[in-house]
């Protein structure tokens, strides 16, 4: 599979390819693989879905409520009062903030964003969530699930920092990316 997403394999990469979308009345979400890579080596307990809003994918207008466009982005840490890369709250009750979350940087008009957990059918309006495979348009995003997936990301990609990740928020994360492939 990660022969099909493209470019320079070294340093701390999340791979996202999308395959397919789901539809529950109007609303609208793409699913995708992901993994984490390393050095182009697959970190095999960091694999599953992704879920996105419907695309197609575009970085403009600023607020389009569409997915991200295809391509490759620096990742950045993240402090908000609902999502943060520090002091996140590791719990599935979303009533308690902030969420664990990375930031996406060179996402053109586009602004926060994210990855982070996911609920329902989906959380998201630009952002991705990350869950465990749902194969049909009627299961919905398990909290607690979604939750520690974003966990093991984070945790991840800080030990490949050196057991700390840069700055205090919306610092970008030295030899990380995030790229993007399909548009189903």
């Amino acid at each position: 599979m990660s022969d099909e997403v493209k470019g320079p394999v070294e340093g701390w990469r999340l791979n996202i390819l999308r395959h397919s979308m789901h539809r529950r009345g109007k609303r609208v979400r793409t699913i995708g693989h992901y993994w984490v890579s390393v050095g182009g080596v697959t970190r095999a307990h960091l694999t599953g879905t992704c879920v996105e809003c419907g695309g197609p994918g575009a970085n403009a207008p600023e607020g389009n409520g569409r997915r991200l466009a295809e391509g490759e982005y620096a990742i950045v840490t993240h402090v908000g009062a609902a999502y943060s890369t520090f002091g996140y709250d590791d719990s599935c009750d979303f009533s308690v903030t902030p969420k664990p979350a990375l930031g996406l940087a060179g996402t053109g008009d586009r602004t926060e964003i994210l990855i982070h957990p996911g609920i329902g059918f989906l959380r998201s309006v630009g952002c991705i969530n990350l869950t465990k495979d749902l194969e049909e348009a009627d299961m919905d995003i398990d909290p607690d699930d979604s939750v520690r997936r974003v966990i093991a990301m984070l945790k991840d990609l800080e030990t490949f920092c050196g057991g700390r990740f840069p700055g205090d928020g919306a610092t970008q994360v030295p030899r990380s990316s995030v790229v993007i492939v399909g548009e189903p």
